[in-house]
């Protein structure tokens, strides 16, 4: 089996899929069509397909006919609010929206993987799940999805994703056990004063002040609260009070985010936030509500995973190309398949001079990457069911 010469051979079909899916992007929620075209594709190839799973969910199932182990092999779908810039001939005809962070590129080693897979079916054993997800730029599409049973039936012995990333050196792939990326919640918070007139503040109680007061302390949570060795941010975000020079705001509203990669301290940040947010507030007089959402977890690749991805990605890409990236702060729901299963997320590098980052309106990549992406979804299927 020359599992090279049947990726070579599939290039161009993976190239078109890219393209295809690049011109249709849908934001979260709204991936109809992109849903149909993987649905219809894996259809096309034969797989067992479930549509409609957490309203815009795909999965196709390759069930080889004997028994063994089941692995996930997961692409997020959804695309960007941003008006792309990029001038390719394939650029988006949906205005307002573009495939800025790779998803385009994700399907498309995906589905690529479907194809190779496919060829050489009767090499494998147990099952592989291709799950297509919405929503992964939020609010997040992978734990309702988990809600409504990808996990099971059969049971995910181990999960796998991917993500392009320019942070990298085009061609190196990042593999990283333990933490790669963190927890990202959000917190909104409305401080009530009392309004006046600008030139009687004795009457009032200054919303405006009280919130500033209040971001001060907040920027003293990881400065004086955080072991200095848990990397761990509170960032405010947006600020918004008064409407004019000489009116006291009776009312502000803060909005922020927090990020750790340490699941112990995720759990504590909502009573931190409000025990420190409501000692501001009483020693000044005024009141506050908060709605603190957690979003997604830490991302935390299982160690034997990670080592049974860079072997394969070595096989690859040769093994002075694969690196240990740098953890980010970006989150990633891919989290939520790696609390159910063991499993690894690992980085594609797509990074050269003059490249544009992802969410950026002129972000694209070199597509001739995108076989280094199938061919390690394949060959961690062989490893894993084979």
């Amino acid at each position: 089996m020359d599992l090279r010469k049947y990726i070579r051979e599939t290039k161009d079909l993976i190239v078109k899929t890219r393209r295809d899916l690049h011109l249709i992007p849908e934001p979260a929620y709204t991936e109809k069509k992109t849903a149909d075209y993987v649905a219809r594709y894996m259809k096309a190839q034969g797989l067992d397909v479930h549509t409609g799973i957490a309203r815009f969910g795909v999965v196709g199932v390759m069930d080889t006919g004997k028994p063994g182990k089941t692995l996930l092999i997961r692409s997020d779908m959804d695309a960007l609010p941003i008006a792309e810039e990029t001038g390719l001939e394939f650029a988006s005809i949906h205005a307002g929206a573009m495939h800025a962070c790779g998803h385009d590129g994700h399907m498309a080693m995906v589905l690529g993987a479907v194809t190779v897979l496919n060829k050489i079916k009767d090499t494998l054993k147990g099952t592989i799940k291709f799950l297509f997800q919405p929503a992964e730029e939020g609010p997040g599409g992978a734990k309702p999805m988990i809600e409504q049973g990808v996990m099971e039936n059969p049971t995910v012995d181990y999960a796998i994703g991917c993500h392009l990333w320019p942070a990298i050196a085009e061609g190196t792939i990042g593999v990283k056990a333990g933490p790669l990326m963190a927890a990202m919640d959000r917190f909104d918070l409305r401080i009530i004063g009392r309004g006046g007139h600008g030139a009687m503040p004795h009457l009032c109680l200054d919303a405006l002040e009280v919130g500033t007061q209040v971001v001060n302390a907040l920027q003293r949570i990881v400065s004086r609260q955080m072991d200095p060795l848990q990397p761990s941010v509170v960032t405010v975000g947006s600020f918004h009070a008064g409407s004019t020079f000489n009116v006291i705001p009776g009312e502000a509203e803060i909005s922020g985010t927090t990020r750790t990669f340490d699941r112990d301290i995720w759990n504590t940040w909502p009573e931190r936030l409000d025990k420190i947010i409501g000692g501001v507030c009483k020693s000044m007089g005024a009141s506050y509500e908060m709605n603190y959402s957690q979003g997604y977890p830490p991302l935390l690749n299982d160690p034997d995973m990670a080592q049974v991805v860079a072997q394969c990605a070595a096989e690859v890409a040769g093994k002075k190309n694969v690196i240990e990236p740098e953890s980010t702060m970006g989150g990633e729901d891919m989290a939520f398949y790696l609390e159910k299963s063991k499993g690894c997320f690992f980085f594609l590098g797509v990074g050269r001079e003059g490249c544009a980052s992802i969410h950026n309106s002129r972000f694209d990549f070199n597509e001739d990457v995108l076989l280094l992406g199938v061919e390690t979804y394949c060959r961690i299927a062989l490893d894993r069911l084979g």
